[in-house]
């Protein structure tokens, strides 16, 4: 199988429009957790916020804030002002993108905390 230019052309614009959904999200949490004070998507683990979510709000707000610019400028950049180079942009959301999950899934894990040994049965 001839992997061609124009296979690789269309990888790039699917990337791209990948990006609006994802900064729009993005953007979306921050709004929700800075203007309406709605922590309920702040650091989950298994779709479940932690018990003190007010505490690791900012920092998730932050995280989803700085994402979402960032992506919004690097679509604004390519489309609005073509000002990238398409291993620039391509790098620049490439590594965005994982740098959130990492640092979002980070803070969840902290935010949840870690219980060394067996999980004990309640008492009855």
């Amino acid at each position: 199988m001839d992997w061609g230019l124009e296979t690789i052309f269309i990888f790039n614009w699917v990337f791209l429009l990948a990006l609006f959904p994802v900064a729009f999200f993005w953007l979306r949490r921050a709004w929700r957790i800075l203007v309406r004070r709605d922590f309920s998507e702040v650091a989950l683990k298994r779709g479940v916020p932690p018990p003190d979510a007010a505490r690791f709000a900012p920092y998730e707000m932050a995280i989803n804030l700085v994402g979402g610019v960032v992506i919004a400028g690097v679509l604004v950049a390519v489309l609005g002002f073509q000002a990238l180079s398409r291993e620039d942009w391509i790098a620049v959301a490439g590594v965005t993108l994982w740098m959130k999950l990492f640092a979002s899934f980070a803070l969840s894990r902290h935010a949840h905390g870690f219980n060394l040994g067996r999980k004990k049965a309640p008492k009855t």
